[in-house]
């Protein structure tokens, strides 16, 4: 495995690792707020497994390599993404939105590919 190659896996899953803190940071601030909505609650519920789960798949796909893992990422995203969708249409959609659901997209796309990468790294090793 090339030096780049081995930096660009790490790359990967330290930004996985800190978005994924990011999004239960997020959850327990505003679980433990005195003023949020119902919404918002639900919301950092969501967020909050999402990034507990986003976690749990990293570690796993970083110790055993397991192919289940980039599957059962990519469904935890589409729902977290579905979730965000949904209410973005119900609450009334702005400009201002898209750019919050295109930098969503991009997160939890990076995520998804930062365990896919981890994954083939397997696939490296079996082949030198």
């Amino acid at each position: 495995m090339s030096k780049s190659n081995q930096t660009l896996r790490v790359g990967f899953a330290l930004f996985s690792a800190l978005t994924s803190f990011l999004f239960v940071y997020y959850a327990v601030s505003v679980i433990h707020g005195s003023e949020a909505s119902q919404w918002l609650r639900t919301f950092a519920y969501v967020a909050g497994g999402y990034g507990l789960m986003n976690i749990y798949l990293l570690s796993w796909a970083w110790r055993s390599q397991a192919g289940w893992t980039v599957m059962a990422n990519m469904a935890i995203g589409l729902c977290m993404f579905g979730v965000v969708l949904v209410d973005t249409f119900k609450m009334g959609f702005s400009s201002k939105q898209l750019l919050g659901l295109l930098g969503l997209a991009f997160v939890l796309g990076v995520n998804w590919l930062a365990v896919k990468v981890l994954c083939q790294q397997s696939d490296d090793r079996r082949q030198k």
